[in-house]
């Protein structure tokens, strides 16, 4: 798995200073692809020792970097342990704002990629802000009426809030899938980084 982000702000400083976007929101030109393992080493290296139990989860796409870090369950005592929780979150999530943001920024300098924060605490799990990014595609009339269907039927309230639903659900279904070709795809870049270099 993968994740992270910081706070609030949906963008750090270095986000509106600087790449340029096209339209639609998207960036002129694509962030280059990024080594999983670097990036792990790099936040591991940035973030403050106390401030997780354990390594943070981060999930990595061409747009974002997602990072959710583990925290201590705190004792509830008499009190609801799901409201603790949720209070734990929330303390770390404002003690922290401005610490995140500026590592955002500088991750955002290095990868090219805006980042998110997020929180767990035992089986509660937070994203605090996450980057929405509109994504163009051509459909077919077929294809088309499948996202009418949904929107007449009440499921969406528009053919992109249709799409947006697909996607979830395949991802839901087809989630051990998907990590194993994740996998895949990651033992390719492995191997094509060990092969020789042509000068």
């Amino acid at each position: 798995m993968h994740a992270h982000r910081f706070a609030d702000a949906a963008f750090g400083p270095a986000f509106r200073r600087g790449r340029g976007r096209g339209a639609g929101g998207r960036a002129a030109e694509a962030a280059p692809p990024v080594d999983r393992a670097e990036v792990a080493g790099w936040f591991a290296g940035r973030l403050p020792d106390g401030w997780f139990t354990g390594p943070v989860e981060l999930t990595i796409d061409r747009d974002e970097i997602t990072v959710v870090g583990p925290l201590a369950e705190p004792d509830a005592g008499e009190g609801d342990p799901a409201a603790a929780r949720a209070g734990r979150i929330a303390r770390f999530r404002e003690e922290t704002r401005q610490q995140r943001m500026a590592i955002a920024d500088a991750a955002q300098e290095r990868y090219g990629r805006s980042v998110a924060w997020g929180a767990a605490c035992a089986d509660t799990r937070e994203v605090f802000t996450n980057l929405s990014v509109p994504v163009m595609t051509r459909l077919r009339q077929r294809e088309r009426l499948v996202l009418d269907t949904l929107v007449d039927a009440g499921v969406a309230r528009s053919r992109s809030e249709a799409l947006a639903w697909a996607v979830r659900l395949v991802g839901q279904h087809t989630e051990e899938w998907l990590d194993d070709l994740r996998t895949a795809m990651a033992a390719v870049e492995e191997v094509r980084g060990r092969g020789p270099t042509v000068s």
